[in-house]
């Protein structure tokens, strides 16, 4: 497969996150999607935009985005063909309240693994990359994840209730293992603070393949521990959900999957 500079997409991604989202942050209008996730003007031109440039620097691939069609994104998906999965605002709802949570998220899938990811924060001007010649960067210095000494009880944990089991739910309430817990709104921008450390463990019971796959890549090539509830790998070129449960280091990690009782 032919290579796909950093810095090129960085000057794709970068200018039309600046130039698309900035402009309508907290200035936009919503509707909801089927699946009752909201949707702007924001995350549809920023589709489009990226989309074409893309496509017009490497033609040999094709693109998957978030606000296609269910067909279209199932016939992508399964392409032998390097496919780009865009999440053009990850965080939407977070976006159009004047949350200051929110990026957009690009991978890019071939043969069942993710070559590349890039996540970018525009209002904090930070980009996160990994590729597997550079390994993990944050605005082009290197990223990695570190033994924190802290046990699971001394943790900050990103968790994202909504989508998890009501009982696992009821229980990390009533008998939180951690020492306090978060929920920004953003999975990709979850996975890459966890990689800056801002975070220690974090558990997602059920995101989409572009919610997931440029963050999780950078996480785990950071050095970061992850897999699902089932004790499976989190990526799947697929479209069907995944949940996720990570930590920041090996103690951690085996700390957290013990209490949640993930199979080993």
């Amino acid at each position: 497969m032919q290579p796909y500079p950093l810095s090129e997409l960085q000057d794709i991604i970068l200018p039309a996150a600046r130039a698309e989202l900035l402009p309508r942050f907290a200035a936009v209008t919503r509707r909801h999607k089927a699946d009752g996730s909201v949707l702007t003007e924001a995350d549809l031109a920023m589709q489009a935009r990226v989309a074409g440039q893309l496509l017009q620097h490497w033609p040999e691939t094709l693109f998957l985005g978030e606000e296609m069609t269910r067909p279209e994104q199932q016939a992508l998906i399964a392409a032998s063909k390097p496919v780009w999965c865009l999440d053009p605002l990850d965080g939407t709802s977070n976006f159009v309240a004047g949350i200051p949570y929110f990026c957009v998220s690009l991978a890019l899938l071939h043969e069942g693994v993710v070559q590349l990811g890039l996540v970018y924060d525009p209002l904090r001007d930070e980009c996160f990359t990994a590729d597997a010649a550079h390994g993990a960067l944050l605005n082009g210095a290197a990223l990695g994840v570190a033994a924190t000494g802290l046990s699971l009880g001394q943790s900050t944990a990103l968790v994202d209730f909504k989508r998890l089991d009501a009982r696992l739910a009821t229980r990390l309430v009533t008998d939180a293992p951690y020492a306090s817990q978060r929920s920004f709104g953003s999975v990709a921008l979850d996975w890459c603070w966890l990689a800056a450390g801002r975070g220690h463990v974090y558990l997602h019971g059920r995101s989409k393949v572009w919610d997931y796959a440029a963050g999780h890549f950078i996480f785990t090539t950071a050095g970061g521990y992850a897999t699902t509830l089932q004790a499976e790998p989190v990526f799947s070129q697929a479209l069907t959900p995944r949940s996720s449960v990570a930590a920041v280091d090996r103690v951690l990690f085996d700390a957290w999957t013990d209490w949640l009782e993930v199979p080993h």
